[in-house]
């Protein structure tokens, strides 16, 4: 298994994933979104695998914005800029990816 955790530092439900994956001693590695961002890449990978819409975090600042937005591509390039955005945490495994605290998904990952 290859983990990453995508997460910001206050995020409870990015500090839960970690202790989950500390607990059972699996490896993983922790990026913080809102220092470091995502890349494109990554960000398609997890879009493909879980959807435009469960990326988007409804309590973050300024989200009212991407509501005014038309097309999927433009929300995309404004949650690239602006990370704090995006649900949190996103948790990958290779091409399979999950966002926000599901231990019964990465239970099935073990």
């Amino acid at each position: 298994m290859n983990i990453q955790i995508f997460g910001k530092s206050k995020c409870f439900d990015t500090k839960k994933a970690e202790r989950y994956f500390k607990e059972r001693r699996i490896k993983y590695q922790l990026i913080d979104l809102v220092r470091y961002g995502i890349s494109r890449g990554e960000f398609t990978s997890v879009k493909n695998a879980v959807g435009l819409a469960a990326l988007i975090d409804e309590k973050a600042d300024d989200v009212e914005i991407l509501a005014y937005l038309a097309y999927d591509n433009d929300k995309e390039e404004k949650l690239l800029e602006n990370p704090a955005m995006i649900k949190t945490p996103i948790v990958r495994n290779g091409k399979k990816a999950t966002v926000g605290y599901s231990p019964e998904i990465w239970k099935q990952w073990e």
